[in-house]
């Protein structure tokens, strides 16, 4: 089910998207609601899932992950949800998504270091069956978005 969200649902989500501990009497006031108003808002939101929860922002590099890449993997058509069930299952792969294009799954995944890094990739993806190939993609930086637009 799609939920219509107002300007007020929209803003409700900016501010939880800055700071998902935000108590709702701060959030009735940032926004000049009531906090009835505001409870019931988050209330439903969370209801209809597009609040699916709440996550703490983590510094992977403080967190002993300091290797980030982007691994796009090619696979044997037929066997993509088997192949699926097995990435996450993986210690690091932070998303996987399936795609269309020149490959058919792109991951995000982070590791301790390089050898951590080619271990998982070249000795757990790679070593999957129906795992045709993948190409790691390694990042130097990460930047958090500016702003939130739903």
């Amino acid at each position: 089910m799609v939920s219509e969200l107002d300007d007020i649902d929209r803003r409700i989500l900016a501010e939880l998207t800055r700071d998902g501990r935000m108590s709702i009497r701060q959030l009735s006031e940032s926004l000049h609601i009531s906090r009835a108003n505001a409870y019931a808002r988050v209330q439903r939101l969370r209801e209809t899932n597009v609040i699916r929860g709440f996550r703490a922002q983590i510094d992977h590099a403080a967190a002993g992950l300091g290797t980030s890449a982007y691994v796009t993997v090619n696979l044997h058509q037929a066997e993509w949800r088997e192949v699926g069930e097995r990435l996450r299952t993986l210690p690091g792969v932070v998303h996987i998504a399936l795609v269309g294009g020149e490959f058919d799954v792109i991951m995000l995944v982070r590791a301790k270091d390089n050898t951590d890094l080619r271990r998982l990739v070249l000795d757990e993806i790679q070593g999957m069956p129906g795992v045709v190939n993948t190409r790691t993609l390694l990042v130097f930086d990460e930047f958090d978005p500016a702003g939130f637009e739903p």
